[in-house]
């Protein structure tokens, strides 16, 4: 089913599937866009209606005109799920996912299921890590998006992956990242450790981790999974960071299975 692009307010979504369905809303990661959940737009919509947003102040969307913060990104994200009727099944990846596990948190009412892919409980887990989320704006400033992506676009991939899902990673962040977007995104990043929210967290969950990903890990990602009170974790075995698009056969067919669980949609 063909994806179409709409704008709701300030956030730009690609869409596909049928409206009446079951909704699956997707969130990208720090360095990418809606662009990402291409094999998602593609394949998932024949069951239910796939969203995936370009974040406040990436891409197509708007430029916010203060940093939202964690929360912000979490509200908005809210108010996109009750502009589609909600509830929503919502994946997130990487940075996503950290804003879907703080949208559970935040509103529970509002999040059917989970799938996290990839992702982490923020960089706020450690001064380290905190550290250097907040210098990716400075990167970006000195470097430029084009140099930026090629630096860090092959790293989101195995060593095995196809030259030209490399480009395309490569590709969508330079079309993706700006300032002050990328920067407000990072600071959330670098703030958030969600830690003590994970076990509060009732919404049914598939974790996920390319099982070469050197970006989170797929130590972090147990960890999630081990603290959320309903959960499955998975590792994808071929994929780094960007395992929805580097397995997307595998992944889909993971996220078919956890909708047919939770929500007896058709697999």
């Amino acid at each position: 089913m063909t994806a179409e692009t709409l704008t709701a307010g300030a956030v730009h979504t690609r869409e596909a599937g049928d409206p009446d369905a079951p909704l699956l809303l997707c969130l990208h990661g720090i360095g990418s866009s809606s662009a990402a959940f291409a094999p998602q737009l593609d394949v998932l919509a024949d069951r239910v209606r796939v969203v995936a947003w370009d974040a406040p102040g990436y891409a197509d969307s708007a430029d916010p005109d203060h940093a939202p913060g964690l929360d912000g990104y979490a509200d908005t994200a809210a108010a996109l799920i009750r502009d589609h009727g909600g509830p929503a099944h919502v994946l997130g990846v990487s940075w996503g996912g950290v804003i879907a596990l703080r949208l559970a948190a935040r509103h529970p009412d509002l999040v059917a299921s989970l799938i996290v892919a990839d992702s982490s409980r923020g960089s706020g887990i450690h001064p380290d890590k905190a550290k250097a989320m907040r210098g990716r704006a400075a990167q970006l400033a000195a470097e430029g998006p084009e140099a930026f992506a090629a630096a860090r676009g092959p790293r989101l991939v195995s060593d095995g992956a196809p030259p030209e899902l490399v480009a395309r990673v490569v590709a969508t962040m330079v079309a993706s990242v700006r300032a002050p977007g990328y920067g407000y995104a990072a600071e959330a990043m670098a703030d958030a450790d969600l830690t003590d929210d994970l076990p509060a967290i009732t919404a049914p969950a598939l974790v996920l981790c390319g099982e070469q990903d050197t970006v989170t890990g797929t130590d972090e990602s147990q960890a999630i999974a081990g603290a959320l009170e309903k959960s499955v974790y998975v590792t994808l075995s071929g994929a780094g960071h960007l395992a929805n698009q580097e397995r997307p056969e595998a992944f889909n067919a993971w996220v078919r299975a956890h909708l047919h669980v939770v929500a007896r949609i058709p697999a």
